[in-house]
């Protein structure tokens, strides 16, 4: 487990360097764009008339894409090794007479997997879903939006009841010695 919880470090280091990189990168475009625009021709921000503008923009793809993606990557890397970690400690039993063993029951490290597998094969069918529903008008928007939300909550919801099915013993002992 310390090679998991290792890897959720590293993720979470990789998340920190994509976040810091894409908003240099934004700084920078609209740092010179303004400088270009505003103080040097006189126009107004983010005008046409600057080329610097179409930088600007740009960077700004560059750094919500990059911070956005290191943050989802970052969150999801961390929260499964943390659930990983976290299940780990349930493989041991603590017998009576002080002695320790790992329990043969290895469902609780497949349930935090499991349940990120069917959410990930739920974010395919609700992306498709949203490739589906036409939105050609602004009050589209909104509605495409919640019914991906939707249909991806009760999805997950049952994914999460399956996952659990499949990976999770049938009943649990906590906080007990066994004999």
């Amino acid at each position: 487990m310390e090679g998991i919880a290792g890897y959720g470090l590293g993720g979470s280091t990789v998340a920190l360097f994509g976040r810091v990189g894409g908003g240099i990168y934004t700084k920078a475009a609209d740092v010179g764009a303004d400088l270009v625009g505003k103080v040097e021709q006189n126009l107004p921000e983010d005008s046409p008339k600057n080329p610097a503008t179409i930088a600007d923009n740009v960077g700004d793809n560059v750094g919500d894409v990059a911070g956005m993606g290191a943050d989802l990557f970052g969150s999801f890397a961390e929260s499964i090794c943390a659930a990983l970690v976290v299940s780990s400690a349930s493989l041991v039993e603590v017998y009576s007479d002080g002695t320790m063993q790992m329990s043969p029951v290895i469902g609780n490290l497949w349930y935090p997997l499991n349940n990120a597998a069917i959410a990930l094969l739920l974010c395919i069918i609700c992306s498709i879903a949203g490739i589906v529903y036409k939105v050609d008008t602004y009050d589209k928007i909104e509605r495409c939006l919640a019914y991906q939300i939707l249909l991806s909550s009760v999805l997950l919801s049952g994914g999460a009841i399956i996952a659990g099915y499949i990976s999770l013993p049938g009943t649990f002992n906590i906080g007990q010695h066994f004999d």
